[in-house]
């Protein structure tokens, strides 16, 4: 991608981000409001699984985000673009913060509805390695000196990461565990309208949410790598006209 065309996407990103972050401001009060005051309480649980609205949302978006990082990895491993490699940094830091707030809110509810903060469930498990790798991505940028290496790395740990994003969806399916199975799938929906209604909410709001900050926080990184660089310039003409004097 050339710079004229970087210059492009920046712009874009500095018209429509403001949509995205009042679509999601709207659809997370509209959700917010219809969850905790007219949906009706959980015919089993109670007034407990109102956490749901914030949980499930937080687990799902967790899971775009980390689908965002895989897919910009494999397009910066195949264009090198240094504005997708910025998209994937912002998507990995993303992918910690909405899974380390899943893990907590599931903590959360875990207590009072399976008496402890935490077991060594299988979907509980692959969350948490899921966690462990955008750290892990995380750190291996802050470590590496030289950038093209340290996104080509980061790329490839992405990649390989992503093979624990089935093993989440589908650890309620192939193994026995304390998490309900899917509530919807492909054998149909299995929650009543009043609680799906506000679920559906949150997740698109969540989701919009993740856009907005996506948004901002590529564009954040693009503009420190553009000062970084152009220092990095000012500092090699002062050398070199010092060498030169």
């Amino acid at each position: 991608m050339n710079k004229t065309m970087i210059n492009r996407v920046i712009r874009k990103i500095q018209r429509y981000k403001g949509w995205f972050g009042g679509a999601a401001a709207l659809c997370m009060m509209a959700g917010l409001y219809v969850g905790l005051l007219a949906s009706p309480p959980d015919y089993y649980q109670g007034e407990v699984a109102r956490i749901m609205y914030v949980h499930v949302p937080l687990a799902h978006t967790s899971l775009l985000a980390y689908t965002v990082l895989f897919g910009g990895s494999i397009w910066y491993l195949w264009k090198r673009d240094p504005l997708v490699d910025n998209m994937c940094h912002a998507a990995a830091g993303l992918t910690a913060l909405f899974t380390l707030l899943a893990l907590l809110t599931g903590m959360i509810w875990g207590k009072p509805t399976w008496n402890a903060w935490w077991t060594w469930d299988a979907r509980l498990t692959s969350f948490i390695v899921l966690l462990l790798i955008t750290i892990g991505y995380l750190m291996l940028r802050t470590f590496i000196d030289d950038p093209e290496r340290e996104a080509r790395y980061a790329a490839v740990l992405a990649i390989v990461g992503f093979v624990d994003l089935p093993i989440v969806h589908f650890s309620v399916e192939w193994w026995r565990t304390l998490h309900q199975p899917q509530s919807i799938s492909m054998r149909g929906v299995s929650i009543s309208s009043g609680l799906l209604i506000p679920l559906m909410l949150m997740s698109v709001g969540m989701s919009l949410l993740f856009s907005y900050m996506l948004m901002v926080r590529t564009q954040m990184l693009y503009l420190v790598n553009l000062l970084d660089a152009k220092k990095g310039r000012l500092l090699s003409q002062f050398h070199l006209s010092k060498a030169e004097s």
